[in-house]
């Protein structure tokens, strides 16, 4: 998908966002086929994955309350924690980086100095939808055991506001996601605890913290001067 994405903003020079909202709505359209037509006649056989087991870090999973959140994970996590930790020092501590940051702040500039703004863009989306696609391998490998028809629920969304909200900085996009994941996950426990909320009001509730903090912010962010532009050499 990322791919796809690239060649139609990059390439062919159409708007991203209405790229970005087709290519959603076909990959729900599609996902949903393939589950009817395939996965849920054949769960036994085509969406019975086997589940990743947790694995406990020796000492650090031992640590009162953050132990258990953050070192008794899947694979699928600590290699989040890698990905955070090479995109951070990529980003700021590296050549490629510079050249990444350059590309989409003025593009004109990077362009006159030798960079490929297109070959350069291209491949950095098509890196960002692969860690997307480890993300979201999550859900089936890591959480739920299966795959089901949009699984997802919007989270997609609240983690494109969680990287605004963290003004694109790797280390601030995370923890603007632990701060949705910590909604997301009072959804649940007043849900088990029998709150009186209605459910209907928890079911909003990270949606709301999304909202809240983004808008809250919105007028002091400022992202990659050059994002969602295309750049046409000459």
């Amino acid at each position: 998908m990322s791919f796809v994405l690239a060649a139609f903003s990059i390439v062919y020079y159409v708007d991203q966002v209405i790229v970005g909202v087709v290519l959603n709505v076909l990959v729900v359209g599609v996902t949903s086929f393939l589950f009817s037509q395939l996965l849920a006649p054949n769960a036994a056989l085509l969406n019975s994955p086997p589940r990743f087991d947790r694995i406990d870090i020796p000492l650090l999973a031992d640590i009162p309350l953050i132990g258990p959140m953050f070192f008794r994970q899947t694979i699928i996590v600590y290699l989040m924690y890698v990905a955070i930790a090479l995109v951070y020092i990529g980003l700021f501590h590296t050549r490629w980086g510079l050249r990444l940051r350059a590309v989409g702040e003025h593009p004109q500039a990077a362009d006159t100095v030798g960079i490929n703004v297109a070959r350069t863009r291209f491949w950095n989306v098509s890196l960002g939808g692969a860690i997307a696609g480890a993300g979201g391998a999550f859900f089936t490998l890591g959480s739920v055991g299966a795959f089901n028809k949009e699984m997802t629920a919007g989270a997609g969304f609240i983690a494109l506001a969680a990287v605004i909200f963290g003004q694109w900085d790797p280390i601030k996009a995370t923890l603007a996601a632990l701060l949705f994941g910590f909604a997301s996950n009072l959804q649940n426990t007043l849900g088990v605890i029998g709150s009186p909320v209605p459910s209907e009001f928890m079911l909003m509730l990270p949606y709301v913290v999304t909202i809240l903090a983004v808008a809250g912010f919105a007028g002091r962010i400022r992202g990659p001067a050059a994002a969602g532009k295309p750049y046409m050499k000459g």
